[in-house]
């Protein structure tokens, strides 16, 4: 780990934060193999339930650093490869925070989070197809699955900037925060997540994802695989609580 990624706990909840705020948090490699330990470091950890990923300084995230790309000819391997911050599909929920910039990268980091809100300062775009840099971070896969291939061809081909009202009419963030507000509307969340039954919102989590392309027969089995084990650790207490009244009518208790 380094200092470009700073990662905290609220109780089970696990804050990583992007920390190059000069650079819009844009991401050098150190700080992409930081990031990726940081995440695979969340996902082993039992006592953290949810992660929230957000970036320092009022952004989220502006993608490769193309300074140092220029600068020393780096060479950034794909953030959707099997070594990267996007690669592998994690355990356990997370969610970004945004806020300003989450373009290029940013915006594949946002989108291999499985919750997206916002403030009112939140731009998202594909700006490196300005400079002839090419998405290997995942975006060309998660956009259209997320928001459709209408809206993300129009995101791709012309990656023109979509400011927050416009990424929540189309399903880009779920949630818009008033500005200044979002991290802690993100902590509180996850906070929210953490207090139900983890193994049937984590099952149900991972069908959601590994259903897409199967038969429906097909999924349907994944899905009835996928529930057993909640089935025998906490559906029948889950059962008997709400016999006796608890859980009823939205109350959690």
């Amino acid at each position: 780990m380094s200092d470009k990624i700073t990662v905290s706990n609220d109780g089970p909840v696990r804050i990583i934060t992007i920390n190059r705020p000069a650079l819009r948090n844009a991401l050098d490699n150190e700080a992409v193999r930081s990031l990726t330990y940081a995440l695979q470091n969340f996902d082993e950890d039992e006592s953290s339930k949810v992660a929230v990923l957000t970036g320092a300084g009022g952004s989220f995230c502006a993608g490769a650093d193309l300074k140092e790309m220029a600068a020393d000819g780096a060479v950034y391997e794909s953030w959707a490869g099997a070594n990267g911050p996007n690669g592998r599909l994690l355990s356990k929920p997370t969610i970004a925070a945004i806020a300003g910039h989450a373009c290029a990268g940013g915006l594949g980091i946002a989108l291999r989070c499985d919750i997206r809100i916002a403030d009112s300062t939140a731009v998202f775009g594909v700006f490196s197809r300005r400079f002839g840099v090419p998405m290997s971070d995942g975006t060309t896969v998660r956009l259209p699955r997320l928001i459709g291939a209408g809206y993300a061809q129009d995101m791709l081909i012309t990656g023109r900037p979509v400011e927050a009202e416009e990424a929540l009419r189309i399903g880009l963030i779920t949630r818009l925060i008033p500005s200044g507000s979002v991290l802690d509307s993100a902590i509180s969340l996850a906070k929210q997540i953490t207090a139900v039954p983890q193994i049937a919102l984590n099952s149900d989590r991972r069908s959601a994802y590994e259903q897409a392309g199967l038969p429906l027969n097909d999924a349907f089995a994944q899905e009835i695989a996928l529930a057993e084990k909640a089935k025998t650790a906490d559906a029948q207490t889950g059962a008997e609580q709400f016999a006796a009244g608890a859980g009823r009518h939205g109350d959690k208790k």
